[in-house]
C-alpha cells in the first residue's frame, strides 16, 4: 500500500527569502532603465547626440512595452513564472550590455528596445509569482516590499554620480556599471528558478491567477469615471517621466548644479514615492476622498515647471511639490480603478491604462527633446528649456481638468464609492 505524501505550505522564511531574490530582478531592471539620465549631457558632448536622440532612448522602450502589453501574459501562461522571470531578466541584462557596447545611436536604441521587451513581461511575471506565494496571506505587503526594491534601483541610478563618481569620466563606463548591476536580474532569476522548482516538489503553492490580458470588447463597457482616470494617468505620467529623462541635464545646465547634486535632486521623487505612497494609500482607505486627493495632487503639479524656469526660487520648493504629487496621485489612482471596473475586467482596465500611459510617455519624451533642441537649451542658453516646461505645464492643466471632472462625477448620485472609506460602500 502506497502512502500519500501530505504537502504543507512553504514557511514564512522560505516565502520572504523568495521575495528578496525575485525583487533583486526588479532592482536591476529599474536601475538599467534610469541609467541614461545621469549621462545625458555626456551623450551630447562626447557623441554629438541631440535631446531628441536622448528622448528616443525612452520612447523606443515605451513602444516596445506597448507591443508587449498587447500580447501580455501569453509567454508567461505557457512557460510559467520561473522560466519567464529568468528569461526576461536575462533579456534586461543583455539590453544593458547592448546599450553600453557601442557609441552608434542605432545600437543603443536597439538596447533600449530589448529593455522594453524584457522589462514589462518581467514585471508581469514577478506579479504572477507573488500571487502564487502570498495570495491570501501578506500579498499587499509583499507587493509593497517588491516595489520598494524596484524603486531602490531608480534611486541608486540617480545617486550613481555620487557613490560611483569614479565611473563618470566618460559616457560608457556608467553604462557598463549598469550592465554589472543588471546582473542582479539574472542572479535573482536563477535563484528563484531553483526555489520555485524545489517548492513545487515539496509544498503546496497558490495559483497565480490569470495574467492580465487586453480584451478589446471590454473597452466599450467602461464608464466615464474610468476614462477620466485614464486621461489623468497619461497626462500625469507624461509630465513626470519625460521630465525625469532630462532632469539631471536640466539641473546642471539651467541651475548650475554639479552632476552629483543634480542626481540627488532627481532621486527626490523616487525617495518620496518609496516613503509616502503607502501612507497616502492608507489615508485613502481610512477617509476615502480619493477623487479629491487626486485633484489636490493635480493642483500641486500645476506651478512646478514654470517655477523652475521663471521664479528664481530655490529648487527645493518645486521638487517638494512634485514629490508630494508623485506620491499622492499614483497611490490613490491605481487602487481606485478597482472601484470603477468589474473584477472580471480589471486585467483589461490596468493593461489599457498602462498601454496608453506608455504611448504618452513615448510621445512626450520625443516632444520634450525636440523642444530643447529647437530652442537650443544648454548651459549657455538656459532659457531654451522654457518651451519644454510649458509643454509639461499644459499637461498638468489637462490633468487637473479631468481630476475635477472625476471629482464632480464621484460626488454625484451615480458615484462608485471613491469618496467613501474602504468597506463602507
Amino acid at each position: 500500500m502506497t502512502s500519500k505524501t501530505v504537502r504543507t505550505e512553504p514557511s514564512a522564511f522560505y516565502r520572504w527569502t523568495m521575495l528578496v531574490f525575485v525583487s533583486l530582478a526588479m532592482f536591476g531592471n529599474y536601475y538599467i532603465y534610469d541609467s541614461i539620465a545621469p549621462i545625458a549631457d555626456m551623450l551630447k558632448s562626447d557623441l554629438g547626440f541631440t535631446d531628441v536622440n536622448i528622448g528616443q532612448m525612452y520612447t523606443v522602450y515605451s513602444i516596445a512595452a506597448v507591443v508587449v502589453l498587447l500580447f501580455g501574459g501569453i509567454a508567461i501562461d505557457r512557460f510559467g513564472t520561473k522560466i519567464s522571470i529568468l528569461v526576461f531578466g536575462a533579456i534586461c541584462t543583455i539590453s544593458a550590455f547592448v546599450t553600453a557596447v557601442s557609441p552608434d545611436l542605432s545600437v543603443m536604441l536597439l538596447g533600449r528596445v530589448l529593455l522594453g521587451i524584457g522589462a514589462e513581461p518581467l514585471i508581469v511575471a514577478v506579479t504572477a509569482a507573488l500571487a502564487k506565494w502570498f495570495k491570501g496571506k501578506e500579498l499587499g505587503f509583499a507587493f509593497g516590499i517588491n516595489l520598494t526594491f524596484a524603486r531602490l534601483g531608480s534611486f541608486a541610478a540617480d545617486w550613481s554620480p555620487t557613490w560611483g563618481a569614479n565611473y563618470y569620466h566618460n559616457w560608457q563606463d556608467p553604462l557598463f556599471l549598469a550592465t554589472m548591476i543588471g546582473l542582479t536580474c539574472v542572479f535573482g532569476g536563477i535563484v528563484y528558478y531553483f526555489m520555485e522548482g524545489s517548492a513545487v516538489k515539496r509544498y503546496t503553492l497558490g495559483e497565480a491567477g490569470e495574467v492580465d490580458k487586453f480584451v478589446f470588447a471590454d473597452l466599450f463597457k467602461f464608464q466615464k469615471s474610468f476614462w477620466y482616470i485614464v486621461v489623468l494617468c497619461v497626462t500625469f505620467y507624461s509630465a513626470i517621466f519625460p521630465f525625469r529623462s532630462f532632469a539631471i541635464k536640466f539641473y546642471m545646465e539651467a541651475h548650475g548644479a554639479d552632476r552629483e547634486f543634480a542626481g540627488q535632486l532627481n532621486s527626490a521623487l523616487i525617495f518620496a514615492s518609496m516613503v509616502a505612497m503607502p501612507l497616502f494609500g492608507l489615508l485613502a482607505d481610512k477617509i476615502g476622498k480619493r477623487a479629491l486627493m487626486m485633484m489636490i495632487g493635480s493642483v500641486l503639479i500645476l506651478p512646478v515647471y514654470l517655477m523652475m524656469v521663471y521664479s528664481g526660487i530655490t529648487l527645493y520648493i518645486p521638487i517638494a511639490l512634485m514629490g508630494i504629487a508623485f506620491s499622492l496621485i499614483p497611490a490613490v489612482m491605481w487602487p481606485s480603478v478597482a472601484y470603477l471596473v468589474d473584477g472580471s475586467k480589471l486585467g483589461t482596465a490596468y493593461s489599457l491604462m498602462t498601454l496608453i500611459q506608455q504611448i504618452g510617455v513615448a510621445l512626450f519624451n520625443v516632444l520634450l527633446g525636440w523642444a530643447n533642441d529647437t530652442y537650443m537649451a544648454s548651459a549657455e542658453n538656459p532659457a531654451g528649456y522654457e518651451a519644454g516646461m510649458w509643454i509639461l505645464s499644459i499637461l498638468g492643466i489637462i490633468g487637473f481638468v479631468f481630476a475635477y471632472l472625476l471629482r464632480k462625477e464621484e460626488t454625484g448620485p451615480n458615484n462608485h464609492g471613491l469618496e467613501y472609506p474602504a468597506g463602507t460602500k
